[in-house]
């Protein structure tokens, strides 16, 4: 009884070993209708952040290039099949906390608003988003003479977050 216990027990492992897990891997997605060419021209900067919306064009590009096929220009193009506008709505950086010594702050928020909006090469809306926005904390230098300043890394860091929602988001639309 026990040998035909442990027989059936190695079968079912061999089986289960054999037959995989059934997962696969959809690192790449193209799931627009009809679109092989993506325009991103440089988003427009509402704003008095430098460099802001270079910063989240190239994150959103490369998000694009990275988890799928399309070809992605960046300007508009005739030849392009769609065209991903966004905007700089609005940018802020707040103080969150505070040095008890010295009453500087020592963390701040950047905060960012943005409008994105896809259209097909005849204009017609496939994705639009009026209100994306996000937040990154950052750590204010609390030396001088070693100062460096963490709000452009925090930008990246953001616009790399900002660039992962979008493409998710636009891509799983349909």
């Amino acid at each position: 009884m026990r040998t035909a216990l442990w027989k059936s027990a190695i079968l079912l492992a061999l089986a289960l070993a054999v037959s995989g897990c059934g997962y696969s891997s959809g690192a790449r997605a193209d799931r627009l209708p009809n679109i092989q060419t993506l325009a991103v021209p440089t988003f427009v900067n509402q704003t008095q952040t430098y460099r802001v919306e270079q910063i989240l064009t190239s994150a959103v590009v490369s998000e694009f290039l990275n988890r799928t096929n399309y070809k992605v220009l960046n300007e508009e193009s005739e030849s392009a099949d769609a065209i991903l506008r966004g905007y700089v709505v609005s940018t802020q950086i707040a103080p969150v906390t505070y040095d008890s010594n010295t009453g500087r702050a020592s963390s701040s928020l950047i905060t960012v608003t943005m409008r994105v909006s896809l259209t097909d090469r005849n204009g017609r809306v496939i994705y639009d988003n009026p209100n994306y926005l996000f937040r990154e904390q950052y750590q204010v230098s609390r030396e001088i003479s070693s100062f460096f300043e963490e709000e452009s890394p925090a930008l990246e860091r953001m616009s790399r977050d900002f660039a992962r929602t979008l493409v998710s988001n636009v891509l799983e639309a349909y």
